[in-house]
């Protein structure tokens, strides 16, 4: 990593952290008798232009998912992503009724319904 990186890094793990507190993402508690709790991991991209030069430099805070038990952890499982038949449906139907589409880059975007479940994570 080059040095000078080093402070543009930074800068997107205070944004993210920001962002999760504002949005009250998490409550910070004492771990309960007999659970356990999720590691988390840092992502680090770089979002580039078309030319090749760096547009921003983007970081998410994901917790270590993988780790819990079907059944006795979670019930329901999410996806976090449209299928492409969805995709292609909606821009069909965008070409027939004539509608304009746009093209959103959204900084923060918490999709996911409210957890039935108590989800503990370490703190990053």
């Amino acid at each position: 990593m080059r040095s000078r990186d080093v402070i543009f890094w930074k800068e997107a793990i205070d944004d993210e952290m920001s962002s999760i507190l504002e949005n009250n993402t998490w409550v910070l508690t004492d771990l309960p008798q007999g659970s356990k709790a999720l590691g988390c991991k840092w992502i680090f991209k770089k979002k580039m232009k078309f030319n090749g030069t760096i547009d921003k430099f983007k970081v998410k805070l994901v917790i270590q998912g993988f780790r819990q038990k079907p059944g006795i952890d979670y019930f329901d499982k999410y996806a976090l992503v449209a299928r492409i038949s969805t995709t292609r449906l909606l821009i069909s139907l965008a070409s027939i009724y004539n509608l304009v589409i746009h093209q959103m880059d959204l900084k923060t975007a918490f999709l996911n319904a409210e957890l039935d479940e108590e989800v503990y994570m370490k703190q990053p």
